[in-house]
Parts: structure tokens; sequence; C-alpha cells
């Protein structure tokens, strides 16, 4: 299996260091021989206005989505057929056929790889950019963590059309059932963690959370904000006092989260469910001008255990019976939802200025087996990070591209290799942040805002 790359954390230069050598030495840039002509933007740089994770908790598995194998032995293929699309080269599983239909309009990132194989240490990988420092653990969240990739946009490059740089949708992510860590602001401090969102399908609840009550009009509230201001100056530095006025006061805020306001047959298409309403409400906050959406489709790994008949429990952790998890739970609301999500950009005009990620922590190993310390009575996958697939639309991706090949089992690259950090730099390289950006902590230490290369063969 090819190695994934150790990340580098940060920088060990002092302050002195960096004035004395200067930032664009430090950071690897040298001077241009004289005469050279500057060169351009790399193909897709700057593209996005807007890049949207949805993130499929659990592990999805390769081998019955993106890459089915379906000349393998059974123990490898699994139960399910597959669809051959409009390009030649791509066949999908027979459960996605929305997707199928829109094989024209994505990539597919077929060579995924790294070798962190529990939950929680390989969604803080996914999240951040950045491998844990204990590989294949469950840790809870802590403040000493490298920041979601959501939070350092936002220290970057903090959004101006709206008062939240990045949201989080339908969260937080369970792993299982504790937090999982890589959602938060980490060493950056709470005032760069994304905005939350919850269950959006009680929307009452959800815009009237933020209306102000019956006596404290837009003109009393700002009054006193400026009274606890004068009283306590501190309250003005404040980011968390700062993003909760912001919150109430913004009257695009509440606009943005009234899903009322779609037509009604327009939710049916997403789905009437937690991750269908959260991916439209995705598009609102697109529409909106949030530079960084993470919707979490499904928001615990294997709520299935507790809850096995609700649907909305279900994650995509499928260690036993997963094909019936799949045929009935999780494949369909996943077609429809994700399809939907990608035909309602197109029409609005937005897919071309908003990049679309699909992705889990991990996908599924190859061969299909009970495992007798799991809940369900037929065969599932195991965790698998060796090999699995991501898919990629909009902002400049070329569509119908597929980057990397998998063996004949989909156990490892035989192609392109890729690590999450060139996931998260080829993110970051859609919203014009250079792979070499830098930020710094609360302690002005600087640190790479991620540690991998983009993916140039996805853009044209």
């Amino acid at each position: 299996m090819p190695r994934a790359p150790h990340s580098p954390g940060p920088f060990t230069l002092s302050r002195r260091d960096w004035l004395r050598i200067g930032v664009p030495a430090a950071l690897g840039f040298s001077a241009p021989p004289a005469g050279a002509k500057p060169a351009g933007p790399a193909a897709g740089f700057g593209r996005a206005k807007s890049v949207v994770v949805v993130f499929t908790s659990g592990g999805q598995s390769q081998l019955d989505t993106w890459d089915p194998k379906p000349h393998a032995p059974e123990e490898v293929r699994g139960t399910f057929r597959s669809i051959q699309t409009a390009n030649p080269e791509l066949r999908v599983c027979e459960h996605l056929p929305r997707m199928a239909a829109l094989a024209d309009r994505y990539a597919i990132v077929r060579s995924m790889t790294h070798d962190d194989l529990d939950h929680g240490s390989a969604c803080y990988l996914a999240l951040t950019g950045q491998f844990y420092p204990r590989k294949s653990s469950n840790p809870p969240p802590r403040p000493t963590d490298f920041p979601a990739l959501g939070a350092v946009v936002k220290r970057l490059r903090p959004a101006v059309a709206f008062p939240h740089t990045a949201v989080h949708v339908n969260g937080p992510l369970l792993a299982p059932i504790e937090v999982a860590p890589g959602q938060y602001g980490g060493f950056l401090g709470r005032g760069y963690e994304p905005a939350e969102l919850g269950n959006v399908t009680d929307t009452d609840r959800l815009v009237e959370s933020l209306n102000l009550p019956a006596d404290v009009p837009a003109e009393r509230l700002q009054a006193r904000h400026d009274l606890l201001a004068r009283l306590d100056p501190g309250t003005r530095a404040d980011p968390l006092a700062r993003k909760a006025f912001e919150l109430v006061n913004a009257p695009q805020v509440r606009a943005a989260l009234d899903l009322d306001r779609e037509p009604e047959k327009l939710r049916d298409r997403y789905g009437r469910h937690r991750s269908g309403q959260a991916c439209l409400m995705a598009r609102r906050l697109v529409e909106a001008g949030v530079p960084w959406v993470t919707v979490f489709f499904n928001h615990g790994i294997r709520g299935q255990d507790d809850h096995p008949d609700d649907t909305d429990a279900y994650g995509w952790d499928t260690h036993n019976d997963i094909f019936d998890s799949l045929r009935t739970h999780l494949l369909p609301r996943f077609d429809a939802s994700v399809s939907t999500f990608l035909e309602d950009l197109r029409a609005r005009g937005l897919l071309d200025t908003t990049l679309v990620v699909v992705m889990g922590e991990f996908g599924r190993a190859p061969r299909v087996a009970r495992e007798k310390n799991f809940a369900g009575s037929s065969p599932g996958r195991k965790h698998w990070g060796a090999c699995y697939s991501v898919l990629l639309a909009g902002a400049g991706v070329t569509p119908g591209a597929l980057v990397g090949k998998s063996d004949r089992i989909a156990a490892y690259p035989q192609s392109d290799p890729t690590a999450p950090g060139d996931l998260a730099a080829t993110m970051f390289h859609a919203l014009g942040v250079p792979p070499d950006a830098h930020y710094t902590d609360a302690n002005d230490r600087p640190y790479r805002a991620v540690t991998g290369h983009p993916i140039s063969r996805l853009f044209g």
C-alpha cells in the first residue's frame, strides 16, 4: 500500500527567524530569474466562491458505489449489480440510477488512500486534512486539535457577504455516540468554529430560535449590545459574543435558514428527511454567500444499532447487514438527495462557482464477511483506508474525469495514490488559497494551511 504522507505540523521558525529570512523565503518562494514572465494561475484556481462537503459519515463502500468490480468473485463484488454510465470507463452501483444519469457532470477519484482505520481519528483527518497524533483511535475533541478546514478558511479569508464563513449542517457528527474530533476551531479558538446547524427538518424551531422576542426590537438589541460593550470593553473583542449578536441581528441569516421559503415539490425532491433537507440547506447557504459548508449526510456513523427502524439514524459503518442497509436505507436517499443538489445548483447557475465534494473518512474492505462483534445477521465489510473513492463536481472540475485506478478488487491504488491532504489542498485551490499558504495561531506560530498538493488532473 502506498504510504500516506506524514503531516508536517507547525513550522519551527521563531518570529526572529521569519524577520531574518523573510516570509517569501520561509514559504519556499525564490525570486524569478531576470526577465522571466510570471506563471499564470493553475487550472481551476480560484474558480469556487463556495465549497460544499457532503460527508458520508462512517465510510461509504467504494465497491458498492463508485468503483464496483463486476468481474470479481462474489465475496468481493457483493450482491449488487452495476450500471454502465455514459462514460465508458465508469460503472456505478445499480442503486444509484439518478447519479448514474449525471455521470457527465462529476468526476471520481478512485485512488484515495491513507492508513488510519478508526472513525474518530479518520474523521479528524478528513475534516482537518491533518493526521491525528495517534492513528486508529477515537479521541474526543480537544482545544489543542488542528482546526476544521472551515475554521482555517475563516482564519485566512473570512466571509464578507455573510456573518458566517463556515457552517456545519446536520451535526454534530457522532462517532459512534460521542462527538467526533475535527469539527471545531481547535487551537485557533472557539471564535473560529463553524456555525453549527443540527436537524434542519424542524424549520419552525430553527427559524424561531433566531427571532428576537416581541419586546426586543432590533434598535433595542443594538442598544443593549452597545451598553454591554461600554460596561465590558472586552465584549467587542469576544468572538463568541460577536458571533451570537450577528446570528440574531442579521436578517440574511434568518432568511437563508428558512426552508419554508422553498417550493414544496423541490423539498420533496430533496427528500423530507434530515439528509435531504440538509442538502437543500447547503444550497441556500451557497446562495447566501457562505464560502464553506459541510453537510453531515448522516449525523452518526452507526445509529442503526440502537434505532434499526429509523432511516435517519443510519450511517455508512456497515460491518454487518451491509447490502440490506445500503439497499433499504442509505443508497436510495443518497441517490435522490445528492442528484437533486447537483441539478439544483446547475439550474440556478451556481455549480460553476461551487465545488461539491462527496467523501467519507475511508472506504470498506474488499471481502465481504460476517463480524461477530457487531450487530446484524448477514455479512458486511470492515473499515478500509487503503483505497476508496470520492466524488467532485463544479468550479472547474472536468465533468466525467476519472483520477486514479484501483486494483482488481478495489483494495489498493493501481495508479495516482491520493492522500486526504491532497484533497484538502484541492478544495483550497478551488477557493483560490495556494497550497503554500499559512496561518498563525494565537501565539503567532505559523502553520501550513494544507499538507498536500491539489489534484491537478481534475481540472481541464
